[in-house]
Order: structure tokens, then C-alpha cells, then sequence
């Protein structure tokens, strides 16, 4: 298990090494497609980084929103709050703040910023299936979110998709309208193509591939989610019996929002081919059999 675990945080740090290379490849095109004039990528990647910041201190409070979110105290649900809290005193983890979204679809996602500015909510649907035992499992699978700072990672990783995008599309414009000096009409055709095919190709790195390595990023640590959680409450089976109640009783969001999805304990989306192809959670029936596996090992 633990193997398991430091094998998912590698495995993040090289898909996030990956992510960091696309940007820097698509800036490179950009001064390129700008005769060599490094000003429009450096003006992108400040105005990127810029808006990467202010989402970052406010991207936990729009998920909430977003989805509904209204936050309790221990007075409105007190067994809900006691299962956090006692699991934020066993990891050592300030307590976050709880919130309820009236949805009869059973979920859960974890958010903010760092371990002192986090947020926890859960749906009314996971509410009423989930028992005490399950729904503590779930929660405990939240609560690792935080405590391993995958809350900070799906921010970092949101903001550099969102970097690729906005970098790919200046990409397009240059493609479009001009770049780098020509000396004849052949020349001035032919660059022309090459042009737009570059345009064409730094757009299906943001729609595809940035996408592919948001939901790898998502996968894995929905997996390490799973181990920690498992850790914290040492009963594995207790949070594979809650993935196999999903199996049956889960069901879309009826906010359906795919900027926050991959935050959720379980695909929130319509299923779809595309919403499986791209999901940031891993199949359930996976989930489940790295639980079992493991729970001789707790």
C-alpha cells in the first residue's frame, strides 16, 4: 500500500513535468510565430500566471458555489460534523469547513487552497444511502484529498490547462493573421500552412491531450485518495462497500459542471462516451479491486 502510494506521487510529479514542457513548447512556437519577438509570450504567460493566482485563492469558494454548496455547523448535522472532525484531529489537520448541497445523487468532493483554507461537501443523496460506516470511508477519502495536498494539485493543474488553452489560441490568431517576415507570395503561402497546421496542432493539445493529462493527473490521485482514506480509518472494506453502493445507486449531478467534476468522490457527469473517455475518475469496479487487494496489508 504504502508502495502504491509513492508510486501515485511520482507518477503526478511526471505528469505535471509534462504539463509544465507543453507550455513551454507552446510558448517557443509563440516567439517563433512572432518573428522571434518574445513580448506576446512573455504578455500570455504574465496574464496565464496572473489569473492562475486569483484562482487559486478563490477557485474552493466558486466549486462550492458553483454546485450549490451551503455550509453547516455541527448544530445542522451533527454526526456528519463529528465524522469530520474526528477525522481531521486523527490526521492532524485543522477543520475544514462543511458544507451540505441538496442533490439526491450521491457524492462528495473536497476543496481550497491548503489544509487551513479547506472545505469538504457532501450531497443530501450520499447522506441518506451511505451508512455510518460507509459514509465515514468516504469522508476519510476527502479528508486524504487534503491532507496530500491533491487540492492544491487540481488548482495548479486546472490553471496550467487553462494556460495551454489561452497560449494555443494566440497560437491560432498568429496562424491566421501573420508572423514571421517572407520574402515572396510562394513563401508568403506556403508559411501561411505552416502556419495554421501549428495553430491547428496547439488546439488539439489544449481540447485533447492538456485534457488526457488532467484526467491521468485526476486518476491517480483518486487512487492515492482511496489508499490514504483506507489508512486512516483501517477498513478498506468499508470504503469498497461505499464504491459498490455508487455502483448501483449512483447517478449524474443535477448540476452537471465539468470545470469542478474532477474534484468529486465518483463522476458526477451524464454518463457518455466522451464522459468516460475524458473522466478524471478512475472505473469503480478498479477502485474496489485495489481496495481488496489490499485489505490484508492494514
Amino acid at each position: 500500500m504504502y508502495k502504491a502510494i509513492s508510486a501515485n506521487k511520482r507518477n503526478t510529479v511526471i505528469i505535471m513535468a509534462v504539463f509544465l514542457a507543453i507550455i513551454g513548447g507552446l510558448g517557443f512556437l509563440a516567439s517563433f510565430l512572432a518573428g522571434g519577438d518574445i513580448t506576446p509570450a512573455i504578455i500570455i504567460i504574465s496574464v496565464v500566471l496572473f489569473y492562475t493566482i486569483i484562482q487559486y485563492f478563490i477557485a474552493g469558494r466558486i466549486a462550492v458555489a458553483v454546485n450549490g454548496g451551503h455550509e453547516i455547523q455541527k448544530k445542522d448535522a451533527p454526526e456528519l460534523y463529528r465524522i469530520v472532525e474526528n477525522l481531521a484531529i486523527t490526521t492532524g489537520l485543522p477543520m475544514p469547513r462543511v458544507f451540505i448541497i441538496q442533490d439526491p445523487a450521491p457524492n462528495a468532493f473536497a476543496t481550497g487552497r491548503n489544509p487551513e483554507h479547506a472545505m469538504v461537501a457532501v450531497t443530501t443523496g450520499l447522506l441518506e444511502i451511505m451508512d455510518k460506516r460507509e459514509l465515514e470511508a468516504v469522508l476519510a477519502h476527502e479528508i486524504s484529498h487534503i491532507k496530500n495536498y491533491d487540492i492544491r494539485v487540481n488548482m495548479i493543474t486546472f490553471g496550467l490547462v487553462s494556460a495551454i488553452a489561452l497560449i494555443a489560441d494566440f497560437l491560432l490568431r498568429a496562424s491566421l493573421f501573420g508572423g514571421r517576415g517572407r520574402n515572396s507570395d510562394d513563401d508568403n503561402s506556403n508559411a501561411g500552412v505552416y502556419l495554421l497546421l501549428i495553430g491547428i496542432a496547439a488546439y488539439i493539445i489544449a481540447v485533447i491531450v492538456a485534457p488526457l493529462i488532467q484526467l491521468a493527473v485526476g486518476r491517480q490521485r483518486e487512487y492515492l485518495a482511496d489508499a490514504s482514506g483506507a489508512l486512516t480509518t483501517r477498513d478498506p472494506e468499508g470504503l469498497a462497500m461505499a464504491l459498490e453502493k455508487l455502483k448501483t445507486a449512483g447517478r449524474p449531478m443535477q448540476r452537471q459542471n465539468s470545470s469542478t467534476a474532477h474534484l468529486f468522490f465518483a463522476n458526477p457527469m451524464k454518463a457518455g462516451f466522451w464522459s468516460k473517455l475524458f473522466s478524471t475518475h478512475p472505473p469503480l469496479d478498479d477502485r474496489i479491486a485495489r481496495l481488496m487487494k489490499n485489505i490484508d496489508k492494514m
